[in-house]
């Protein structure tokens, strides 16, 4: 049996979903995405090809309103609240993420 499994992931981000229950949304172009849902459109996945995890949780505990809590794994003493609304390009700055030339495009709409 296997005791090690590779994985494509350079970063990996929790996102709190009841946070993103929550707000309904709030995220994209027509701010009717939810945060993780727009994250893993950028290349992020829960499968381990994909080029970041993006790991849904339960409950983090913090419930900002109209924000949701997200932990970039490589930083996991500073918690980050992602207010509704705010620009991907912005996002991805903040949490340091990989994106793919394939989905730059996504990223300017």
């Amino acid at each position: 049996m296997k005791t090690l499994v590779r994985s494509h992931w350079s970063a990996t981000v929790l996102v709190c979903g009841k946070c993103s229950k929550k707000l309904g949304g709030g995220f994209g172009e027509k701010r009717d995405t939810s945060l993780t849902k727009l994250l893993r459109t950028l290349g992020g996945g829960k499968k381990r090809k994909s080029a970041f995890g993006v790991i849904e949780t339960k409950c983090l505990g913090i419930c900002p309103k109209g924000a949701v809590t997200v932990v970039d794994a490589a930083h996991p003493g500073r918690w980050q609240l992602i207010e509704r609304g705010t620009p991907v390009d912005q996002v991805i700055e903040r949490l340091g993420l990989p994106v793919r030339s394939d989905h730059e495009d996504a990223i300017s709409a």
